[in-house]
């Protein structure tokens, strides 16, 4: 089965198509048969992409570390649940554990593993696809700081080689082919 990890906020954001492409996208996953990884929370887009997947019958883990399990309210109905020491633990068995990425709105822990993805993609420790979900442009600025620092000469390669910046969950359909 594959797997993708998808990594996003703990909360819902001000605008409500976040939380609406959050469960499309868990749908569509489990429609495909994909298996869901992400950080393991209840609450926010976590939540709502988690709980998307399973109630269209998909398969889902959760990767949390004890001391966020009150703080980002752990999920107690996912198909599994790990439970890590530390932030650094989760985030190496999230990648370990997916054939692809998927980061959708988020804060600061989400860009941290994005940039981590895309890091390891440079150093070539992986080679994982990237997807960025940019819901009513939340990462327009982002798509464009990572053009000024290729075009500045400080990226080895192309973002664009990298990271594949979608509008809607379901035009992952073109990148997933059929996996059913």
């Amino acid at each position: 089965m594959l797997a993708a990890a998808v990594f996003c906020g703990s909360q819902t954001g001000n605008n409500p198509l976040y939380e609406q492409h959050a469960r499309q996208l868990g749908t569509l996953l489990a429609q495909k048969g994909i298996r869901l990884i992400y950080g393991g929370g209840k609450a926010g887009l976590m939540g709502a992409v988690a709980d998307a997947a399973l109630e269209a019958g998909g398969t889902v883990t959760g990767i949390i570390p004890g001391f966020l399990n009150s703080r980002e309210r752990k999920h107690d109905h996912l198909s599994e649940t790990l439970v890590t020491e530390s932030m650094h633990e989760r985030k190496k068995l999230l990648f370990e554990r997916c054939d692809a990425a998927i980061i959708i709105p988020g804060g600061f822990g989400t860009m941290d593993e994005l940039f981590e993805l895309l890091t390891w993609n440079q150093l070539q420790l992986h080679h994982k696809k990237v997807f960025v979900l940019n819901t009513a442009g939340y990462y327009d600025t982002l798509h464009a700081h990572l053009n000024h620092m290729y075009h500045c000469g400080f990226l080895y390669s192309n973002p664009a080689d990298e990271i594949f910046f979608i509008q809607r969950p379901d035009e992952l359909l073109q990148y997933l082919g059929n996996n059913e």
